[in-house]
């Protein structure tokens, strides 16, 4: 049911906001502990029409279903088989009844209020079709890991991202555009998402998959945004580590087919040649240099595999 409310924006300007639903998609591989807590952090917030989607990656008929009991708001979907950050939020896109999806990590936690403005900022502006809200680190709350970003360069696969590791004073209180969302909380706008065909890329498996969405809801022609008046907190890597052999692997790997399935032209091989020629030797160095054996063979899988367009996992 929607709830009408005044919006506090300005005295000079009151509008008033019928709060559409929100749904919450939030995935869960063997870390039941950490969804726990996530769930009991999301029950605490104020918003009034919220739906809560949790999607357990290769059950194991255990330790989420235990959870039922104890979370009756919260709707549980099942996969047998581990289908990675894409193909989980797909399950829980396509059973999702609200105006908007939030894609939330099972490992973070949440500030109360955090969805009100979110929503607020979408709903003024029907060209936005993702928002991410301010991110601090987890162990140090004071401590920014997301601000926004800047344009992902077409030729590097990469942006720079503001505030990252800054302690928060403010600097970052306006709302921005940004080059792409964090994967870690994004609200994203269902129309923008059924334009792009309702679903993520589930080859990417993890990592990138967030930028493909970003990128092609903003060539569809919206608008991506940072919204400072949210925040939440992030336990970050919990599920694969700060940089494991792991993440190495799919963060290079995809970086190539997220270039293959973005790019076109002569940017397309201008970027394709950056990968091979200066990212892909410059990681291999780096760890080598490190004597780091288990990375450096990751990024030669990794480029292997993209350069013969084979998709197998890790």
């Amino acid at each position: 049911m929607e709830s009408l409310i005044t919006s506090q924006r300005t005295k000079a300007n009151p509008e008033v906001i019928v709060w559409p639903r929100v749904t919450v998609v939030s995935v869960n591989y063997k870390q039941p502990e950490l969804t726990r807590k996530m769930l009991y952090s999301l029950l605490e917030t104020s918003y009034p029409d919220l739906e809560i989607i949790l999607v357990d990656n290769e059950t194991d008929g255990v330790s989420i279903p235990a959870m039922e009991k104890d979370f009756p708001e919260v709707r549980f979907l099942y996969s047998e088989s581990n289908l990675g950050f894409a193909g989980g939020n797909n399950i829980g896109f396509h059973a999702a009844t609200g105006k908007y999806i939030l894609m939330l990590n099972n490992d973070t936690e949440v500030d109360p209020g955090f969805l009100e403005p979110m929503v607020e900022m979408m709903e003024l502006n029907k060209e936005i079709g993702i928002v991410s809200p301010k991110i601090f680190f987890y162990d140090e709350p004071d401590t920014l890991q997301f601000a926004g970003t800047t344009l992902i360069h077409p030729i590097t696969s990469r942006g720079r991202k503001f505030g990252y590791g800054e302690k928060d004073t403010g600097q970052h209180d306006l709302p921005r555009e940004t080059g792409y969302a964090n994967g870690a909380c994004m609200m994203v706008r269902k129309e923008a998402l059924d334009r792009i065909g309702g679903e993520m890329y589930e080859d990417y498996f993890l990592y990138y998959e967030e930028h493909d969405m970003t990128e092609r809801i903003r060539q569809a022609g919206y608008r991506i945004m940072f919204n400072p008046a949210g925040k939440i907190f992030h336990k970050i890597s919990a599920a694969t580590g700060k940089m494991s052999p792991l993440k190495a692997f799919y963060l290079h790997r995809n970086r190539w087919v997220f270039i293959k399935r973005n790019q076109k032209g002569i940017t397309r091989w201008l970027a394709q040649a950056y990968y091979l020629l200066i990212a892909t030797p410059k990681a291999w160095l780096k760890y080598a240099y490190q004597g780091d054996n288990q990375r450096r063979k990751a990024i030669e899988k990794a480029t292997a595999q993209a350069l013969k367009g084979d998709m197998s996992r890790w």
